[in-house]
């Protein structure tokens, strides 16, 4: 399923935040939103996933603008994995996966068999079948992201929107976590702080600055040493993966300006005597 950003504006507080972006991403393509922090990812991510209206424009899915439609009917097509937050559940984790079974229930029947045998698979995948019996507030950061990747699974929407999904995860299973998304076929978009993740695992990039969509394409023509340098402040040395050949970027600080010259001291007058 597509999703469009077409000249969105997205105003907090009486302040704009985003500034009309536009940009697209294909059916089945993972697509990383890029840029510093304050940039604008998160809120133009929650225009999509109904939590923030834009104040023009529109947030478009499968042709139909997300604002036009019945909340219910977005939550079926667009599931969210939001980053971990300190307000924890007063569940068990079987019990937060299966929330994402809510958009397809009416009323207040119970969990079905197919509900059930969705969660086992989804907690499986994410690598958490383990953990469905306990506690969700006492778990690790990254036990958390992995049952809420599963819970976003369970909602069966053909677009997932993960914001800074890598928070809290050690290397391995940030690796494991875009490899298991490039596996799932969905139309994904993901906020992510990592250059390096976004050029390994991403279709297409969206770089934002100051709340402005300034590039977007495939990872390899837009991340580029001169935009990177302009975008985020820092050198970057463009290699390619020994493995994969996609682009693999190094860092360095630009270097300190020279400070100036002391002014040459003024020879001492000489006193009449």
């Amino acid at each position: 399923m597509r999703v469009d950003f077409s000249d969105v504006v997205v105003a907090l507080g009486g302040t704009r935040v985003v500034h009309g972006a536009t940009f697209g991403v294909e059916p089945g393509q993972v697509a990383g939103l890029v840029g510093p922090n304050g940039s604008g990812k998160s809120t133009l991510l929650r225009s999509l996933y109904r939590v923030t209206r834009p104040a023009s424009g529109t947030v478009g899915v499968g042709g139909q603008d997300v604002w036009e439609l019945p909340p219910r009917t977005v939550a079926r097509q667009v599931a969210v994995m939001t980053q971990e937050t300190t307000a924890d559940f007063d569940l068990d984790v079987l019990d937060v996966v299966l929330l994402g079974r809510l958009p397809h229930h009416r009323g207040f029947g119970g969990d079905s068999p197919h509900d059930l045998a969705l969660a086992d698979r989804a907690l499986a995948r994410v690598g958490a079948a383990a953990l469905a019996g306990r506690p969700f507030a006492g778990l690790s950061g990254g036990e958390k992201q992995r049952v809420l990747l599963a819970r976003a699974l369970v909602q069966e929407s053909q677009v997932l929107v993960l914001d800074e999904p890598t928070n809290h995860l050690d290397i391995s299973f940030q690796l494991e976590l875009m490899r298991i998304i490039g596996e799932l076929g969905l139309t994904t978009l993901a906020a992510l702080h990592d250059l390096n993740l976004a050029a390994a695992h991403c279709d297409v990039v969206a770089v934002m600055k100051e709340g402005r969509v300034i590039t977007h394409g495939p990872p390899d023509e837009v991340l580029t040493p001169e935009l990177i340098g302009d975008v985020f402040g820092v050198r970057a040395h463009r290699l390619s993966h020994p493995e994969t050949g996609r682009p693999l970027i190094a860092f360095s600080s630009f270097p300190s300006p020279p400070s100036p010259d002391p002014a040459p001291e003024r020879p001492a007058k000489e006193h009449a005597r």
